[in-house]
């Protein structure tokens, strides 16, 4: 890579694959070197079902990502999503021994490892262990317990898991291109980290991350991740409702949706309407523009009520004190924020990534927030936070 503060963050989404070179400063910011970007083949609702033209795409936008930032790409940290990845909390505990009574930082890892003893299913892995709060002899609000006085330490920590199979498929593919991989990371974890600042944090926010297959969400508490998950439905199901429901090409549909459509229905005209012209063998057709809209906003509406049911299943909606931040590329939708507010009664944001410099794409389109979170992962966690992965990496390959 050349530099140790260079770092590369790869995001194998449904409708691209995006790497992002960040140099890492000491202010704690990041200047963005270069973006590349390809469209997926073989990447379905965020997985991977072809590695080989998968692969294909990963090479493609690597090297424009190299040939922009002039970094060559050895090693990246990984995005990975998909409806099969999990996430619950648990709580770690560990007695010091009786002729010791202050607490060293090997009790911190011990903690962690009895967290990760509760049981997932046996065809999955852990991908993160994050921490949450500490706790010294019952007292809370402890931020470090090393060199404290104590008998008992406890920690909360939010735990993500998925199937390995669908984990490993993703690996694969930068295995075959001979890329290192530094770490993998729930992709709504990452973008969290790129558009969440650490007051939003504090008093509670639900982040949303809308791609092209999935919709990725955290939910943060006091400060601390306490609910993640994937649904299965983005900006792709959109299109192709906009396809079936108005007899029209997929890609005049996706063109409809960006150029034209919004959620908001009812403040059409009686009669108005969008001209698709005749080209390339498309006779061309008038679009109803409330019919259009009606489209987008049942659909978007399905997934935010839909979500909205998941996360009611948790106790933490009445502590998001900041709301609702949308980001990803169907974030961009006309009037999906005033939908969002109406869903999930509460204030919506429209963001983008926060203390980023550099190429100016990389933070103004929030379709990069999640490549750029990966970036801003890495800053935070040099040190095996959470990882996991890396032993059973190394077992299979």
């Amino acid at each position: 890579m050349g530099k140790a503060n260079i770092v590369v963050g790869l995001e194998i989404g449904t409708s691209k694959v995006c790497v992002v070179v960040g140099e890492l400063k000491r202010d704690g910011s990041v200047q963005i070197l270069g973006v590349g970007e390809a469209p997926s083949v073989g990447v379905r609702k965020g997985e991977i079902v072809d590695i080989d033209n998968c692969g294909k795409c990963v090479r493609e936008a690597i090297a424009d990502a190299e040939d922009k930032s002039d970094v060559m790409i050895k090693n990246v940290y990984l995005g990975i999503t998909g409806a099969h990845i999990q996430s619950f909390n648990n709580r770690g505990s560990f007695v010091l021994p009786d002729e010791r009574e202050k607490i060293e930082s090997a009790d911190v890892g011990r903690v962690q490892e009895e967290a990760r003893t509760a049981p997932i299913p046996a065809h999955n892995m852990f991908v993160h262990t994050v921490l949450q709060h500490f706790y010294v002899d019952g007292q809370d609000g402890v931020l470090n317990p090393v060199g404290m006085f104590g008998r008992k330490l406890e920690a909360d920590f939010h735990i993500v898991h998925g199937v390995a199979n669908r984990i490993k498929n993703s690996i694969q593919c930068l295995c075959d291109l001979d890329i290192e991989i530094e770490d993998i990371v729930f992709t709504p974890y990452a973008a969290a980290q790129a558009v969440l600042d650490q007051g939003q944090k504090n008093i509670g926010a639900l982040m949303l991350d809308i791609g092209g297959g999935t919709m990725g969400y955290a939910v943060y508490v006091k400060g601390a991740i306490v609910q993640s998950g994937c649904v299965g439905i983005g900006g792709d199901h959109l299109t192709n409702d906009l396809s079936l429901g108005l007899r029209i090409p997929m890609g005049k549909a996706e063109m409809l949706k960006i150029k034209e459509g919004s959620c908001v229905i009812g403040n059409s005209l009686p009669g108005e309407t969008v001209s698709l012209r005749d080209e390339h063998g498309f006779a061309g057709k008038e679009i109803e523009r409330e019919m259009l809209n009606t489209i987008i906003h049942m659909r978007i509406r399905e997934t935010f009520e839909f979500l909205l049911r998941e996360l009611s299943k948790g106790p933490y909606l009445d502590y998001l004190g900041a709301g609702v931040v949308l980001t990803g590329g169907t974030s961009a939708l006309r009037g999906i924020k005033h939908l969002a507010e109406d869903v999930f009664q509460m204030p919506v944001q429209l963001c983008r990534a926060q203390n980023v410099s550099g190429v100016a794409s990389a933070f103004e389109n929030p379709q990069y927030s999640t490549a750029v979170g990966l970036v801003k992962y890495a800053q935070a966690t040099f040190d095996d936070e959470g990882g996991g992965w890396l032993d059973w990496f190394k077992r299979w390959f």
